[in-house]
This record gives C-alpha cells, sequence and structure tokens, in this order.
C-alpha cells in the first residue's frame, strides 16, 4: 500500500515540518528542542521507509500500518492543513498588506477537528452498523415475486475483522438472519490479501441461511491481485476463495445466471465477474456471457459499479443491478462524501430509464475506519 507512493508519503511527512521550522522553530527553540519537533516526523519517516519494502499490499499482520496511519492522521495530516492555511494566510497577508495572520487562526481550530475525526473513526465510527430498509418497485417484477425480501451486504474485508473485532462479524450475521430474507446476495470482497483469512471466520458465516439461498460474486480483492507471487499462486488463491464460498453454501456466480421458480414465474439471479478499469482492478465482466439466454426479470450483481453505465445499461436486460466497491469512501461529512465531485455512482440508488442500480457502502474495510459512512446491511423488499 505504502510502496505505490512512498514518496508522497515522505513529502506528506516532511514538507510541514520543513515549513514550521523555518517560520517558527528555528526562530523560538534550541537545537535540541527542535530536534524534539521533528521526532514524530522521524518516527513517521522510518516506518514509511519499512512499509515501502512490504512485499505485499499491506503486512500479514497489519497492526503496524494501522498504527502507522493512525499516526499519520493525528501529527502528519493536522500539520500539513495547518501549513496550507499558514500559507494561504501569508498570501493573503502580502495581497492586503496585513500582519494579522489569519490563516494560522483557521488552521488551528481545523486541527483538534481532524483529531476528533481520525479518533472518532478509528475506535467509535468503524464499529457502527446500519440495517437499511428499502422498496424497489417495477412493472416488470413478476406478481409471485411481490414482497420478495432480498438482503445484500459487501466488502466484508473478513481479514480485518478478527481478534478484537470478531464480535463485529457475529453482529452483522445475526442482524441478517434476523431479517429472514427470501434471498441474500453479497457483492464481493469478501477477503483483503487471501483466503487464510476465512479460516477463522468459516463458523459464523456458515450460519447465514436464506430460502432461495445465498448468491455471490467476486471483488477485486477476492482475484488475490494483492499479494507478491506468481501468476499460479494467484490462480490458486482465487479457486481456493471460490471453494471456501462454496463450502459456506453459496452460490458463486461467474459470468453466469440461475433461475429462481415461484409456481410458473421466475425471476433471474445473475452475477458478472468484476469488471473494473482494468488498470487497477481487474476487468473479468462478460455481461454477454453472465445474461445468455436470460428472459424476464433480472437482477444482476456487480461488484464495481463503474461498470454499470459501461456495459450494464448498453445491455439493457438487467432491471436491477446490485453492487458495493466504494464503501462510500468511508468518509463523509453531514452525510456529503468527497466521491460525489467524482460523479460517479459511489452510495445508494441511481436510475436510467428502466433500470435501476443501488450501490451499498459496505459492511468493513481494509483499514479500520469509518466517519460518517457506517457499515451497512440492506434490505432490498421488491414491489410490483
Amino acid at each position: 500500500m505504502i510502496s505505490r507512493a512512498p514518496y508522497l508519503f515522505l513529502l506528506l511527512i516532511l514538507i510541514p515540518d520543513l515549513y514550521l521550522d523555518q517560520h517558527y522553530w528555528r526562530h523560538k527553540y534550541s537545537t535540541s528542542k527542535r530536534l524534539l519537533h521533528w521526532l514524530p516526523s522521524i518516527l513517521l519517516t522510518a516506518l514509511t521507509v519499512k512499509l515501502t519494502y512490504e512485499k505485499d499490499f499491506i503486512p500479514d499482520d497489519p497492526t503496524i500500518l494501522y498504527i502507522y496511519l493512525l499516526l499519520l492522521g493525528l501529527i502528519a495530516i493536522p500539520k500539513l492543513v495547518y501549513v496550507l492555511f499558514s500559507i494561504l494566510g501569508l498570501g493573503t497577508c502580502k495581497l492586503f498588506r496585513s500582519k494579522r495572520n489569519y490563516g494560522n487562526l483557521i488552521g488551528a481550530i481545523l486541527v483538534p477537528l481532524i483529531w476528533y475525526i481520525i479518533i472518532y473513526g478509528s475506535f467509535v465510527g468503524f464499529q457502527k452498523l446500519e440495517v437499511n430498509r428499502h422498496t424497489y418497485s417495477s412493472p416488470d417484477l413478476p406478481s409471485a415475486f411481490n414482497n420478495y425480501k432480498i438482503v445484500l451486504f459487501s466488502d466484508a474485508h473478513v481479514g480485518t475483522l478478527t481478534g478484537s473485532r470478531q464480535w463485529m462479524l457475529q453482529r452483522a450475521v445475526d442482524s441478517i438472519s434476523a431479517l429472514r430474507p427470501d434471498m441474500i446476495v453479497f457483492t464481493g470482497d469478501l477477503q483483503n490479501l487471501q483466503p487464510k483469512e476465512l479460516y477463522k471466520q468459516m463458523d459464523i458465516l456458515s450460519t447465514l441461511k436464506a430460502k432461495d439461498g445465498i448468491y455471490s460474486v467476486l471483488g477485486n480483492h477476492d482475484y488475490a491481485q494483492y499479494v507478491s507471487c506468481s501468476d499460479a499462486e494467484k490462480a490458486a488463491n482465487c479457486k481456493e476463495i471460490i471453494s471456501l464460498e462454496r463450502q459456506l453454501g453459496w452460490t458463486v456466480l461467474l459470468n453466469d445466471h440461475k433461475v429462481i421458480q415461484r409456481g410458473k414465474d421466475h425471476l433471474v439471479i445473475a452475477g458478472m465477474e468484476n469488471d473494473g478499469d482494468g488498470k487497477h482492478f481487474p476487468q473479468k465482466g462478460d455481461i454477454s456471457k453472465t445474461l445468455s439466454g436470460t428472459q424476464g426479470f433480472t437482477i444482476l450483481l456487480e461488484h464495481d459499479p463503474s461498470s454499470w453505465r459501461r456495459k450494464i445499461i448498453p445491455d439493457g436486460r438487467a432491471q436491477l443491478t446490485l453492487s458495493g466497491h466504494t464503501h462510500k469512501m468511508q468518509f463523509a461529512l453531514f452525510d456529503w462524501c468527497p466521491m460525489s465531485l467524482t460523479g460517479k455512482e459511489f452510495n445508494g440508488w441511481y436510475h436510467e430509464g428502466s433500470q435501476s442500480l443501488f450501490v451499498t457502502a459496505g459492511l468493513g474495510g481494509l483499514i479500520p475506519f469509518r466517519f460518517d459512512a457506517p457499515g451497512e446491511i440492506v434490505l432490498i423488499q421488491l414491489k410490483r
């Protein structure tokens, strides 16, 4: 993770201290006191170098990464924000020939706010879970499936929900079971890096049951592409995660579909493999193969919602698509998420003609942090 942009992290850590040392510390403090002010950044620099040489996306024991990111949020980011406003304030002083740098005041006010966001998001926000209920109506829905209940969950990242956090996975499973759904669907990212993360979670996950079964697709993390190993080992890891899901009793849909029958009526539950940008995220989705021979009302599972406009809408056969992947960025302020600025589908409902997409904020995350974007389980009730 850090190895993908180590210089960016180093700049984030060191530039604020260089600015503060140049403008304040060297005028106020002795050399020994200046060194004390530099110590936190020296520690973060050392951790950055260590994490840069990790062979995988995150270490096998991610504790050191979590500590590093927490320190980054509590030390480096507040300093950076303060310095940015201080520089803006200096520019304003020169522009208006003022001696008072109000940027320093604004920066100082924002620092405790950042501390609150980091501490709350890491130790409280990540533990929050919502069960959100929605109704989806379509004239194409067969009468026999009126009031049909589907529970959607996604992005469990069970490798993060271990040890002292395992109760969070148990709570999620209990919450899903309490809804007594007709069908459960999972839209990918069951693991962080490797299938072995599931070994201690199988007993919990195996208790999930639904009348018409549990259907799942793979997310980008489920393809083991974030582990440094041979292509053969990655393929073996991918096969293992599929095997483990099937051992749980889940139906893994790999560019495939199944038909759910109710008397003379039926609906199609289809699952397309992860269809990302092909650079950072696997692009394995085949919409033609996934929906080959299908007729009638169709629900499509696809991990990456960016595929909705790229492949699913042009195909036109899936009335309802369910996705995850974005986690609602695991961050929002007063329910406003910065991802909304991208113009992409990132959370909630989207509609285009007779086709609809719902993107869930997901259950967990690779990094244990959520602020104003709690994990969620979604109950969708179908209405004709």
